[in-house]
């Protein structure tokens, strides 16, 4: 949605403090970024304004454009990709028509960005004090006071200004601090623009809790225009004025967030919001049927039509262009027919309850050290066959641990660890290679659990060779049905990681712990790499592979509301012991702990 108004005198920048809520810092116009000088927009016609002390969201699934747009806010494009036409103006500036120097003075001093991942932003051998001065260094005159400015900015983002805390290391902090770190860096020169890209993916809810209120607070105090970027509908609903919602590089519904998720008018905007979990009900996550296309392949006529059960044949021939209706700009022919239509209440789900068998998995007195330091204190855990239990609990808790004592890769523990009735040996190298293949790991981060060297279809198939000694032509084949149980097809077997989007790169990381049918998955925080819609298909996906092939799971995550919808059973860690267990239901709705209370108290709620 578009807004005009007067462009600011640039050197107002500098005095964020004196803008009003009301001045448009930041407007957006026809933006159009392309695959080289004459190849096909990546995203096109992109308009939007954000005035000062507000937030934009920008959602939408992998591969949609969001990142894209954020970077080009900047005046950057990733590599092959170029700004073909358009303006971002800030304070009436327009960044794309910068000098090379002239914009990379600006970035950092005007415009900051916040990326996903706070390890990979931050230097791992210098100090966060360091840090913080250097970014005031490289910008002289941002503020009058550099020494005193990293006090106050360490002070704003709720960080411990203290002296030792400024001669840590990122190593040396949790998660939740080092993205306050980014936070306190980005806006240690007092910046007009923010763009924010996913920073609390990886964080539990209480650490997405603070640093949220924190980005609220700073935004308001310094008139700061942000841009937040994020496939969690939840977060971006508790935090943002207007949302931006993004399919195929075009903005498909833009509004009031309290309009465009309240009433959604866009059948993608419906499908992506059908697919958020409920905190307060167990039910079936509807993922939206189809895949998105590749950036820069549309098709003619609307790019959701293959995937939308609205589609008419003019919607295939015809490109959609915006319509106003309700405060909202909208690209959907059939927005009137779409906004009329009932919406379906997903079904309730539940799962087996307690057969009174013998656990498939069972954890007792377990007690975990890294070097000197304890970790884990008498943990007892049972995981029920054909059934799930959640293992939930804030950064830093232990549940990570819990899971790398169960599949081997931590051997400093004590306690009994037994797996169908047979006791595991503490380390993964003195286990046969039968109980290694019935117990698969699904780790975190599928940027570093994947072969960077290797195509997809060597990464999934090589669990084939190594445990099964499957022939060639065999893991081929298999593997290719595993990736087409995680909605990935044929046509990814031959690619790189480096070819796929975050949630795509996740999906192959589940393929290759499938491909072998173990009999107990591990999933450790799997899901928040993804968006929403690829998350309802992937948990779903689980919930079929538990009924189907009888398989137990561990799924640790911090999506407190997701475990509603897979789980049977729920276990709370705090500071490596468990505080509460039970089934989901009484856990969450009924919790008997005040740690587990306040988790629930920090869930983000549509």
């Amino acid at each position: 949605m578009t807004a005009e108004s007067k462009p600011a005198d640039a050197a107002a920048s500098a005095t964020p403090l004196a803008q009003p809520a009301s001045v448009v810092r930041l407007e957006v116009r026809d933006l159009e970024i392309r695959v080289g000088k004459s190849g096909p927009d990546v995203v096109g016609d992109i308009s939007f304004a954000v005035p000062a002390g507000q937030v934009l969201g920008l959602v939408g699934e992998s591969g949609s454009g969001k990142t894209t747009v954020a970077l080009a806010l900047l005046g950057h494009t990733r590599r092959g990709l170029r700004i073909s036409s358009g303006e971002v103006r800030l304070d009436g500036v327009d960044l794309l028509t910068l000098s090379r120097g002239d914009l990379r003075a600006t970035r950092g001093a005007r415009v900051a960005y916040v990326p996903q991942d706070p390890a990979a932003a931050l230097n791992p051998t210098l100090r966060v004090g360091t840090q913080l001065r250097e970014a005031l260094r490289v910008h002289p005159g941002a503020v009058d006071d550099p020494a005193g400015r990293v006090l106050e900015v360490m002070r704003e983002a709720r960080l411990d200004a203290a002296p030792e805390m400024l001669r840590r290391y990122p190593h040396q902090l949790s998660g939740g601090q080092q993205q306050r770190v980014g936070l306190a860096m980005a806006f240690c020169c007092r910046p007009s623009l923010i763009v924010l890209d996913e920073p609390t993916t990886g964080l539990d809810v209480t650490t997405q809790r603070h640093v949220l209120d924190t980005v609220r607070s700073l935004c308001r105090s310094y008139g700061v225009a942000a841009v937040y970027v994020s496939h969690d509908l939840a977060v971006v609903g508790g935090l943002v004025a207007e949302v931006a919602v993004m399919y195929a590089g075009r903005i498909v519904e833009i509004g009031p967030t309290a309009k465009v998720f309240g009433d959604p008018v866009h059948p993608y905007t419906r499908g992506l919001l059908a697919a958020v979990p409920s905190p307060g009900r167990a039910e079936t996550l509807a993922g939206i049927e189809g895949q998105p296309p590749r950036p820069g392949r549309r098709g003619r006529g609307c790019s959701f039509a293959p995937r939308c059960s609205f589609a008419i044949d003019e919607c295939r021939s015809q490109a959609p262009e915006p319509v106003l209706i309700d405060s909202r700009e909208v690209r959907c022919i059939r927005a009137a027919d779409v906004r009329s239509a009932a919406d379906a209440r997903p079904a309730a789900v539940s799962g087996p309850g307690d057969d009174g068998r013998s656990p498939a998995l069972s954890l007792r007195a377990i007690s975990a050290r890294y070097g000197r330091t304890p970790v884990l204190s008498g943990v007892d855990l049972d995981v029920p066959p054909d059934s799930c239990v959640a293992l939930v609990g804030e950064s830093g808790s232990g549940k990570t641990t819990v899971a790398r004592c169960i599949v081997g890769l931590h051997g400093n523990w004590t306690g009994e660890i037994t797996f169908q009735g047979a006791r595991l040996s503490p380390r993964l190298r003195d286990r046969p290679r039968d109980a290694v293949r019935r117990i698969q790991y699904i780790f975190q981060n599928p940027y570093t659990s994947l072969n960077p060297r290797k195509t997809v279809g060597q990464i999934v198939a090589q669990p084939l060779e190594e445990l099964l000694g499957l022939p060639f032509r065999e893991r081929s084949e298999r593997a290719a049905r595993a990736l087409e149980d995680v909605s990935l097809g044929r046509d990814f077997l031959s690619r790189y990681p480096d070819q796929l989007s975050g949630g795509e790169r996740q999906r192959v990381a589940i393929a290759r712990a499938l491909v072998v049918e173990p009999d107990l998955l591990i999933c450790d925080e799997v899901t928040s790499a993804l968006d929403v819609s690829v998350q309802a298909v992937i948990v779903e996906e689980l919930r079929r592979l538990q009924r189907e092939r009888h398989l137990a799971m561990l799924f640790i995550t911090h999506n407190l509301a997701l475990v509603r919808s897979i789980a049977q059973q729920a276990v709370v860690l705090r500071d490596g012991a468990v505080v509460e267990s039970g089934p989901v239901e009484q856990v969450l709705e009924h919790p008997t702990d005040a740690y587990t209370a306040r988790l629930m108290a920090d869930v983000p709620r549509l």
